[in-house]
């Protein structure tokens, strides 16, 4: 904060304090309904202990979080700036001859360089803990789930060569890759560019090793030619343990760091990357989101107390916010369909709230 004055940095420490108890809140929120739905569901299992369910919704709750930062600083700004308001603090900053843009700026700020470092540092560690909430809740709930996939399709490939992969189980529990009841059909590009059939592979099981897949109890047959059984057998792979889990979740749930990879192997497996590039777009929005709303939190939140409607305000301002998280969803959804671009899908959301916050305080400030 070098070069912010002893206003700048009192309005900024309240509205840090007031965004970290709305995540305080929020997360509680999350914690509390977490727990109850995860209490629900696991009912079948009279093994499972509160502790475990504890850990369990530790582990899911990042995710959600994350969902929910936009609010958290919309919520946070707003109660900030009303407090402020309250407190007559704000009249005598206008009695001063101060304008609103003098602290609301460098807080909008602070709020991308938030943005940023939620990107780049709790992203990661939220996709991680979303994996092991997902590996450990199959293991507590093995044999019980019921909405378990029953069957796995992968597919790898590169220039000259495409696999693709079919299986009847998975098993991806402490950070492997094992699929039982295999089935694996090979194909190569021709001159053209299109794919021949060149061999198929049945297997009881597959585990994926760095740079291979290691067949047990393989039947191997070519185009034309009779089967052949192997006890073992060993298939190259573009494929690692975390790359192949990825193709198991959503993009949500993939590591911000992790995303171009995954987009760059889905591509190469010939398959439509659009749901992972928009992710990433999305994430490198993220900042502008964050600003976005605390400029929309306060500008409904300088109003005067005095003038009245202060309340109505900031319950418009609450409603606006609904209407911006809808509108990013509502574009993903557009891009998801090929019905608009991906960047115009990631950008506009934060972007238009964005320009509204502005024009609002200028409106405000200004006249």
């Amino acid at each position: 904060m070098i070069g912010l004055g002893k206003l700048e940095r009192y309005v900024m420490s309240r509205m840090l304090t007031s965004v970290g108890s709305a995540l305080a809140v929020i997360a509680a929120v999350i914690i509390l309904v977490s727990f109850v739905n995860l209490s629900r569901e696991v009912a079948v299992r009279a093994d499972v202990g509160v502790a475990q369910l504890f850990a369990l919704t530790l582990l899911q709750t990042p995710s959600i979080v994350l969902l929910l930062l936009p609010f958290v600083f919309l919520f946070g700004g707003m109660a900030a700036y009303v407090g402020l308001n309250r407190r007559s603090e704000l009249v005598a900053m206008r009695a001063a001859g101060i304008s609103a843009w003098r602290f609301i700026l460098p807080s909008a700020m602070v709020a991308a360089v938030i943005g940023a470092l939620v990107v780049l540092v709790f992203n990661p560690l939220a996709a991680a803990a979303s994996a092991r909430y997902e590996s450990d809740r199959a293991n507590l709930m093995e044999n019980y789930l019921t909405d378990a996939p029953k069957e796995v399709w992968l597919r790898q490939g590169d220039d000259r060569t495409q696999m693709v992969i079919h299986a009847r189980q998975r098993d991806t529990a402490e950070g492997r890759v094992r699929l039982k009841g295999v089935s694996l059909f090979v194909y190569q590009k021709n001159q053209q560019g299109r794919p021949e059939f060149k061999r198929r592979l049945e297997a009881a099981e597959a585990q994926l090793y760095p740079g291979y897949w290691k067949l047990t109890d393989v039947k191997e047959a070519s185009a034309g030619e009779s089967s052949v059984r192997s006890d073992s057998l060993s298939i190259r792979s573009s494929l690692d343990a975390e790359s192949a889990m990825e193709r198991f979740a959503a993009p949500e749930s993939i590591a911000f760091w992790r995303l171009p990879a995954a987009i760059r192997l889905t591509e190469q497996a010939g398959f439509s990357a659009n749901g992972y590039r928009l992710r990433f777009q999305q994430l490198l929005a993220t900042p502008v989101l964050f600003a976005a709303m605390l400029i929309l939190s306060a500008a409904f939140s300088l109003r005067l107390a005095r003038l009245g409607g202060l309340a109505g305000l900031a319950g418009a301002g609450v409603g606006l916010g609904f209407v911006v998280f809808f509108f990013n969803e509502f574009s993903g959804a557009l891009a998801d369909a090929d019905i608009i671009p991906l960047f115009a899908a990631a950008w506009a959301p934060p972007v238009v709230a964005l320009l509204s916050g502005l024009a609002l305080l200028c409106y405000t400030e200004d006249g």
